[in-house]
């Protein structure tokens, strides 16, 4: 059974495309590839501004790097055809819900029609022998159920951004099954991963950033939802099984083929409050307010993941708990905050992951 340091080492001097490269995964994911001396190359819209993770890293020196948009089918055919890779990751998205109540139009052909253009990408650039397509824990159905989803559950979408992700998964199995699962040596899979969290994540309307902005600028924490629970995790707990499933599929396509969950232990149900309160107190200081007003929008209250596939089939474990999730994320922040370089930070987190997989 193959693990993260045996798919680390494999992947070097691979040829890989990263769509969504700018965006906090796609960042983190470009890091990591380049740190195992795999020769990377980005396709996406250019960072929302200076201080995203991309831009702080510096990440335009270390890989090769192409402003683009996956709505733009002809310059994605072109990029990954001429970029000649072994291995495709795909997570270029519109990845936020409320974003996708405010622009639902943009979510659909971002994550829907995109999603078509890189399934045809790959269908005609035969380099490629593994492709792991990024979608997400809300392309399943939510019955705001207890037990955990797993791979073989109905999926759906209330609002417009869990809605495509669905519909992305649809995409992905029926270009696969038309048009890709007898091409020779090559497997694909989709990965969904819970709610992330981790270090260099900005965006707007995600519980950590928002924190750290409060406390950034000594202001209270205000939560709408604050007795929802998600599935947290640490950025480099799902990217390190979307690394391994890479390796996996260049090995064994057929058995690797399909969808994958990749999310914390069932048993870490924590809310929006547990990680508020354990922002602060990594932080050092801030204060915590509930906004009584009522909800714009349809939320989910409770989402979990089911991932004994992943656990079975690919030996594949989270290596950090709730505690350590929030102490490695927050704590990035804070010294980031006091004006530690963003690259050596985020590869010291890199370096004491992989340490707890040997």
């Amino acid at each position: 059974m193959g693990s993260l340091i045996e798919a680390f080492a494999n992947l070097k001097g691979k040829r890989v495309v990263i769509t969504g490269d700018t965006g906090f995964k796609g960042s983190w994911l470009s890091l990591w590839l380049h740190l195992a001396g795999a020769e990377v190359f980005g396709y996406a819209l250019p960072p929302e501004n200076n201080h995203s993770h991309f831009s702080q890293l510096e990440l335009g020196r270390l890989i090769k790097h192409e402003d683009g948009d996956v709505r733009d089918a002809d310059h994605l055919t072109r990029f990954i055809q001429q970029s000649r890779p072994e291995i495709v990751f795909h997570l270029a998205a519109q990845a936020l819900v409320r974003r996708s109540y405010a622009d639902p139009k943009t979510t659909y052909d971002t994550n829907i029609g995109g999603a078509i253009n890189l399934m045809e990408a790959v269908k005609k650039t035969d380099s490629v022998r593994a492709l792991v397509f990024v979608t997400s824990d809300k392309c399943y159905k939510n019955l705001e159920v207890s037990r955990g989803y797993r791979e073989t559950d109905e999926l759906g979408g209330r609002d417009p951004y869990s809605a495509s992700k669905a519909a992305a998964e649809l995409v992905f199995s029926s270009h696969f099954e038309s048009f890709l699962a007898n091409r020779e040596s090559f497997g694909a899979a989709t990965v969904r991963a819970g709610n992330v969290i981790g270090g260099g994540d900005w965006a707007e309307d995600r519980i950590i950033p928002d924190c750290i902005r409060s406390l950034s600028n000594s202001l209270p924490i205000v939560l709408r939802f604050p007795n929802a629970t998600r599935p947290w995790q640490h950025v480099l707990e799902p990217l390190s099984g979307y690394i391994q499933m890479a390796d996996f599929l260049l090995r064994s396509p057929a058995k690797f083929n399909g969808a994958w969950n990749f999310g914390p232990a069932e048993s870490d149900q924590y809310s929006v409050l547990d990680v508020a309160k354990k922002t602060v107190e990594v932080w050092g200081s801030g204060e915590i307010k509930v906004d009584q007003a009522p909800p714009q929008m349809h939320e989910a209250g409770l989402l979990h993941l089911n991932c004994e596939k992943a656990n079975s089939e690919m030996n594949w474990f989270p290596k950090w708990n709730f505690e350590q999730t929030l102490t490695n994320t927050v704590s990035w922040y804070r010294r980031a905050h006091d004006g530690s370089q963003i690259r050596e930070l985020s590869e010291s987190q890199i370096k004491k992951y992989m340490e707890k997989s040997t």
